[in-house]
């Protein structure tokens, strides 16, 4: 494979991830049958786990549950207009309103220019909020309609993530645009062909894992919120933990969105099937599991020490999160010298560090050993971690698959770490030796 980057053409050897094409399509195959299967559970089965009663029952059980799906996940015209009309909104919203302006890293296929990106998702955020508790208080648009039309919602999400994953590997390809191919088109079509898609100033990549993913997933906790409160006049404690959770997630990720650019994500991945798949359909109506089931069960802890723990969790691993994602962001940014401070809600102590101890390594590059960062490499995969987890207690130990999510993203946290260590000991060659001599611990500091 030769890859162009500016006037140098080099020869790259292209290291297939994810299992290869069996791998990548066989992601994809789960990917679909996860939702509806989770889906399945909360709508008809009170969260429980299904399997078959039998071998024999197999081929009864693979039938009902394509009958569930006829039944209650057909899409609509009312949900096609809701999902769409949400996504034009969403890239309306982040087209006109202010923000700031942010210089990326240089990108291989703009002949190593910096793209600039327009950061205004916390307006975009709090527009949004504002909008539909608005529509909501009024009666104009009731939030809980949303739980009501879940299955028909997801399934509008799941068709039009996968027919725009196609447009844009076509587009790529068609353009030129189509970067590190593999030849293998099911493999290229999962990772992708193109690296920044652009709607005029809109970074899509970007504004599909800030927006889209985070603020629909909030909203739908939300509407469980709305449904419940409808149903029974309260909201229960294990309800609030979750919608406290996931607004603290997807404030986060807004309020620090200057930060992205400088992320994998988007300076590496592609944006291809798995990363359009999983932003616009995949982590919004999967990650809300909890939610519905709290709502469906009915959860509530007799002890409230119970939701003392919980709370005091995730406000603890949430500030490890969200400091140490800072610290490394800003770092990099004041080393570029495009830093700007900015005074978004909230702003956490230790989230920048001044003058900092990094190590400069042969390739131009650093290593921040300072911060968090002095204590572990990947700390905040830790706290992130933790958050899950916290996710998966609000419901209780009735119930095996609350606990799915923390544990398939554990499992994502082990292959990105995988992945990055792979990538990081190419890149710095004896440079990462020294940095691991300097911080040994990998996730967890004085044990792992």
């Amino acid at each position: 494979m030769v890859e162009k980057t500016g006037s140098d053409t080099k020869e790259v050897v292209l290291h297939r991830e994810f299992g290869g094409p069996i791998g990548a399509l066989g992601l994809m195959l789960f990917s679909h049958v996860v939702l509806y299967y989770f889906w399945i559970s909360q709508q008809y089965y009170q969260g429980a786990l299904l399997m078959p009663d039998s071998v024999d029952d197999a081929p009864a059980f693979v039938q009902r549950m394509i009958n569930h799906v006829k039944e209650g996940a057909a899409p609509t015209e009312w949900a096609a207009k809701v999902y769409l009309g949400f996504l034009a909104f969403q890239a309306l919203l982040g087209l006109i309103l202010p923000g700031i302006t942010v210089k990326g890293l240089p990108i291989v296929t703009e002949n190593g220019k910096s793209l600039i990106y327009l950061c205004n998702a916390v307006t975009v955020w709090w527009v949004t909020l504002a909008l539909v508790f608005g529509l909501n208080y009024t009666g104009v648009f009731r939030l809980s309609l949303v739980a009501d039309n879940f299955g028909p919602l997801m399934t509008s999400a799941v068709l039009f993530a996968d027919a725009f994953s196609v447009f844009l590997y076509l587009f790529g390809i068609v353009s030129g645009k189509a970067i590190r191919m593999s030849g293998n088109p099911i493999y290229d079509f999962f990772m992708g062909s193109m690296l920044n898609p652009r709607l005029f100033h809109l970074d899509i990549k970007m504004w599909a894992e800030v927006r889209m993913s985070w603020i629909l997933l909030f909203l739908l906790t939300a509407s469980a919120g709305a449904k419940q409160f409808e149903e029974t006049g309260r909201i229960s404690p294990s309800l609030i933990f979750m919608m406290t959770a996931h607004f603290l997630y997807t404030n986060a990720c807004a309020k620090g969105e200057e930060c992205i650019p400088y992320t994998f994500d988007i300076f590496y991945e592609k944006f291809g099937w798995m990363l359009i798949f999983w932003n616009l359909a995949g982590v919004p109506f999967l990650y809300c599991f909890q939610s519905f089931y709290i709502l469906r069960n009915n959860v509530e802890f007799e002890n409230p020490l119970g939701y003392y723990a919980l709370f005091f969790a995730l406000f603890t691993s949430y500030y490890v999160w969200d400091t140490a994602q800072s610290q490394k962001a800003r770092f990099r940014m004041q080393l570029r010298g495009n830093y700007k401070e900015r005074w978004t809600f909230p702003q956490l102590p230790w989230g920048t560090l001044q003058n900092p101890q990094y190590i400069k390594t042969e390739n131009g590059g650093t290593l921040l050993v300072d911060g968090w960062f002095k204590y572990a490499r990947k700390i905040y995969y830790l706290a992130d971690f933790v958050m899950a987890m916290t996710w998966g207690l609000s419901c209780g130990v009735s119930g095996a698959l609350p606990f799915f999510y923390p544990l398939f993203f554990g499992t994502m946290l082990t292959h990105r770490y995988s992945r990055d260590i792979s990538r990081c000991k190419q890149k710095y060659g004896k440079d990462w030796d020294k940095y691991c001599q300097k911080v040994p611990y990998a996730l967890i500091p004085y044990v792992f």
